[in-house]
């Protein structure tokens, strides 16, 4: 017998497609809500030190909010998250060219991403999966791509999100979820104490496009190899933190290619809660929420600056045109696969 509950309820429509809400509770009380509209992740209600629940996603609650524009709450971003450099890159020998839609460059999939489609959903025993077919030549993109994402709530109170993708032509690819956390459930996110397993990260020029250097974080405020306060060396006069306004940088997890391994934990003192992330993805990009305030979040609240941080399991940044990048490319007879679990506790 299935340890999960999963209930679905209708919660709209976008574009005469149905949009459902599922929700997944444990057997611990833990409790995960998903919608089949951009496969957002909608809420995670998980206890502190004291067995308090509170949801720890910032985002929206609203089918009605999500429509409107928002830095991306929860959602699966593709077919390219994170940046390209110009809009540009090389495909199989040939140059393509996608939306601006950040700067001088392409962000998370370009006007229409993964984020903006209604996928079609199926509930399993303990998870719940969506799948979507991405056009040849949609945002730009060669390829006729076929993408699932399954989110797994888990007894030990983990988000297991697994991701497949098949292409009929040479493509480029890389999925993510923009989830923003904050373990105390509000207020800002600067106290979380923050440790990234990586001795490594890529430093950016000032539109955030990696200079295809590969940089030591010791002795720099870009280090957390050991625990601190997300907000300890934010503002200190050091150029990358200058160019992303605080912590927005793709971050090299230590560990070896396609390994499910430990990329971060983050820990919220007064409540206890704790968050680690493992994935198979060589990098995470790590984001203080440095450009959210005036946003309108769940109950109408109006968030803060850093109100909230990103950890986006991820190729690094404008891989297509770093060849010394981990690739990100994909080929017809090939599968895009991708694990990232999501563990909540308290401690």
């Amino acid at each position: 017998m299935a340890q999960v509950s999963i209930k679905k309820e209708f919660w709209g429509k976008v574009d005469d497609h149905d949009v459902y809400l599922f929700t997944l509770e444990n057997k611990q009380g833990t409790k995960a809500q998903f919608t089949n509209f951009g496969a957002h992740w909608i809420s995670l209600f998980t206890a502190d030190k004291n067995g308090q629940f509170t949801d720890v996603l910032v985002g929206k609650d609203s089918l009605e909010g999500l429509l409107k524009e928002h830095p991306f709450f929860g959602s699966i971003v593709g077919r390219y998250a994170n940046r390209i450099a110009n809009g540009k890159c090389q495909i199989d020998g040939k140059e393509y060219e996608f939306a601006i839609n950040n700067g001088p460059n392409h962000l998370h999939g370009g006007i229409k991403g993964f984020d903006k489609y209604v996928w079609h959903a199926e509930a399993l025993d303990d998870a719940v999966r969506f799948n979507m077919i991405s056009p040849d030549g949609d945002e730009g993109y060669p390829g006729t791509l076929q993408v699932s994402v399954t989110y797994t709530l888990t007894e030990e109170n983990e988000i297991k999100i697994d991701y497949h993708a098949t292409t009929d032509k040479v493509t480029v690819i890389n999925l993510t979820n923009h989830a923003y956390f904050n373990l105390k459930g509000d207020g800002t996110a600067l106290n979380h104490l923050v440790e990234l397993n990586a001795s490594k990260y890529t430093p950016t020029g000032d539109t955030s496009i990696p200079t295809g250097e590969l940089a030591t974080v010791a002795g720099t405020p870009m280090d957390f190899t050991k625990s601190k306060p997300l907000g300890q060396e934010i503002d200190v006069d050091f150029q990358q933190l200058q160019f992303g306004h605080g912590y927005d940088h793709n971050y090299i997890i230590d560990k070896q290619p396609d390994e499910l391994g430990f990329a971060a934990k983050v820990i919220e003192p007064e409540s206890g809660r704790t968050l680690e992330v493992l994935t198979t993805e060589p990098g995470v990009q790590l984001y203080s929420a440095n450009w959210i305030g005036g946003c309108e979040a769940k109950g109408g609240k109006i968030l803060n600056d850093r109100d909230a941080f990103c950890l986006e399991a991820q190729k690094f940044p404008n891989s297509p045109n770093q060849p010394t990048f981990p690739s990100a490319t994909l080929k017809p007879g090939e599968t895009y696969r991708q694990t990232t679990i999501y563990k909540f506790g308290h401690q």
